[in-house]
């Protein structure tokens, strides 16, 4: 299996799945937010006050167009 088809192609991801070791990210939880402040990172959808996930869609395209 591949990295990129190793993360769903739609619906919403949590971060645990997103970032290293479990996902294909192989950033650090910190870098990973500072990314989302500065716009290098997407940003994410808030479903509960302390639940935040991603849009597959957006991480795949980030993944595309290389981390």
């Amino acid at each position: 299996m591949t990295e990129k088809s190793a993360s769903p192609s739609s619906g919403l991801l949590r971060l645990a799945a997103i970032l290293a070791p479990a996902g294909p990210i192989p950033v650090s939880r910190s870098t990973w937010w500072e990314g989302v402040r500065t716009g290098r990172f997407p940003q994410p959808v808030k479903l509960g006050p302390r639940i935040t996930a991603w849009r597959a869609e957006d991480i795949q395209k980030l993944i595309e167009r290389g981390v």
